[in-house]
């Protein structure tokens, strides 16, 4: 299987995990109760919309939340 260059997994990761937390909250969000089918429709196009519009904003999110991250955590030093 090809692998995807080093470079690129800060945003490999943040695609994977915008997927997973979208994924999850779409979930949530879908009305319990319904038929399976329906219900597969529903999460699957409400997944989708919200992962499209998380990807941009994790990328993007991505070095800031970081840089914070290192304000707020102790170094190892």
């Amino acid at each position: 299987m090809p692998r995807i260059n080093r470079q690129y997994r800060p945003q490999v990761f943040g695609l994977l995990q915008s997927a997973i937390t979208s994924a999850i909250a779409a979930l949530i969000a879908n009305p319990k109760g319904m038929a399976l089918g329906p219900f597969m429709f529903s999460w699957s196009t409400t997944w989708l919309l919200t992962w499209l519009s998380m990807i941009p904003v994790v990328l993007l999110a991505a070095p800031y939340v970081r840089r914070l991250t290192d304000l707020i955590v102790q170094r190892e030093d």
